[in-house]
């Protein structure tokens, strides 16, 4: 099928640029519902001189810039960021896809947090097809936020096997298609504080190894091959939001508890029980210009003495936005238990908050069982630009260099903040 060696990466500069030739040429668009000027649904809406790809593609086609509405009254209007783009991760290889964000407020209240829907279409060099859908929306006066995780992939990938301490030689290509349903409705019960259940489905089918190692025993296969996998099962959700804008938060913090028991008796193939505790935290260091300090830990466990599925165990690049792990290729480690810490410095560089960037550290912890978790860390760190492409919903477009241990190094790339 395809290997790829995290030691002799190489990223083509023409990528970069072509996925920021498309932001800036190809469809990056902002429409208000009411077809008016726009009011900025940011919580940063009262910087004057705020800018963005549209203004930059008024500017070069000669047109005046958009003009920036500073009104401090939010709007019900809904902004959209869409571009295609081509790009590269260690995973995927070049890539194409088209990308959507849309961002809107229920009421137009100061507190009321904005709503946010991400989907792409992606078709990658190793012909994989990636198709999410992930909302985050907030009724009026924030009283329910409902979470939808919907995806499909067909997704041959690498896969390193099992534990903190494999190498580059146990590498291997695992092909399978993968449905993914996860939805959550939340009340709020105090302040900033939800509670809520969800339902949660999970179906792998067509696995299929593809040149194993020859003559030893994969860890997939002393785990258990199966052609088809599947997890199903209720969701008990705890959260504490108190960002404003979850697209790129500027301060606040946001905590998560998702207990999910998967049960037979709902068509899980076995009994099982994980845990996952999230914690972000956003300080506000700005001075002339705009800067965060952002915090996270994400840390994944499996319960008791239950079976996940292979590809459900907690692994690199696995978390719900497949963003944990940068400075390694996703599925880098793969254990019962997983712990996550990772640290990153946002500033503008431009006066307009056009262009910015970031430096990060992280660090990952896999074992077999909890009490083992701080015996092997894996750092990683890097650092990348921001690019504004919607200044109203404080959208950016995210490109970031990765290193991690033993030469693995990848070039990562997202619409919207990594957390």
């Amino acid at each position: 099928m395809f290997t790829r060696s995290l030691k002799t990466t190489t990223i083509k500069t023409a990528t970069t640029i072509l996925l920021f030739f498309s932001s800036l040429c190809c469809g990056v668009y902002a429409y208000a519902q009411d077809g008016k000027d726009s009011v900025s649904i940011s919580p940063r809406a009262k910087t004057t001189n705020s800018y963005d790809a549209t203004d930059l593609l008024h500017s070069i086609f000669k047109h005046h810039a958009a003009k920036n509405n500073t009104d401090s009254v939010r709007s019900k209007k809904v902004y959209v960021t869409a571009l295609p783009v081509a790009g590269y991760s260690l995973q995927t290889g070049l890539a194409i896809a088209l990308s959507c964000g849309v961002a809107f407020s229920a009421d137009t209240a100061a507190d009321q947090k904005v709503s946010s829907i991400l989907t792409s279409l992606n078709y990658t060099q190793y012909h994989q097809v990636i198709f999410p859908f992930a909302a985050s929306l907030w009724t009026k006066k924030n009283k329910y936020n409902i979470v939808l995780d919907y995806r499909f992939l067909k997704y041959p990938s690498i896969n390193y096997g099992l534990g903190p301490k494999t190498t580059d030689d146990d590498a291997y290509t695992i092909d399978f298609k993968y449905i993914k349903l996860h939805q959550s409705i939340l009340k709020n019960v105090y302040k900033d504080l939800y509670l809520g259940v969800g339902f949660y489905y999970d179906y792998f089918w067509d696995i299929t190894e593809v040149d194993p190692p020859a003559g030893i025993k994969t860890s997939f296969e002393k785990y258990g091959d199966s052609a088809k996998e599947k997890a199903v099962g209720t969701v008990l959700r705890v959260i504490n939001d108190s960002r404003q804008n979850q697209i790129n938060p500027s301060g606040g913090s946001y905590s998560s508890i998702v207990f999910r028991p998967n049960f037979t008796f709902l068509g899980s193939d076995n009994n099982w029980q994980s845990l996952q505790v999230e914690y972000r935290k956003y300080i506000d260091l700005s001075g002339a210009k705009k800067s965060t300090l952002a915090l996270w830990s994400y840390n994944w466990f499996t319960l008791g003495h239950g079976k996940p599925p292979y590809l459900l165990l907690p692994s690199t690049g696995w978390d719900d936005q497949y963003n944990t792990g940068r400075g390694y290729i996703q599925s880098r480690f793969r254990a019962r238990q997983m712990m996550y810490a990772e640290a990153e410095y946002r500033f503008d560089i431009s006066n307009n908050g056009f262009f910015g960037a970031v430096v990060f550290a992280n660090a990952q912890s896999f074992a077999k069982k909890v009490s083992d978790q701080l015996n092997i860390i894996t750092p990683g760190y890097g650092g990348g630009v921001r690019l504004k492409l919607n200044k109203h919903s404080n959208t950016n477009l995210c490109i970031d260099y990765g290193f991690g241990l033993n030469g693995s190094k990848g070039l990562f790339l997202n619409l919207g903040e990594v957390f």
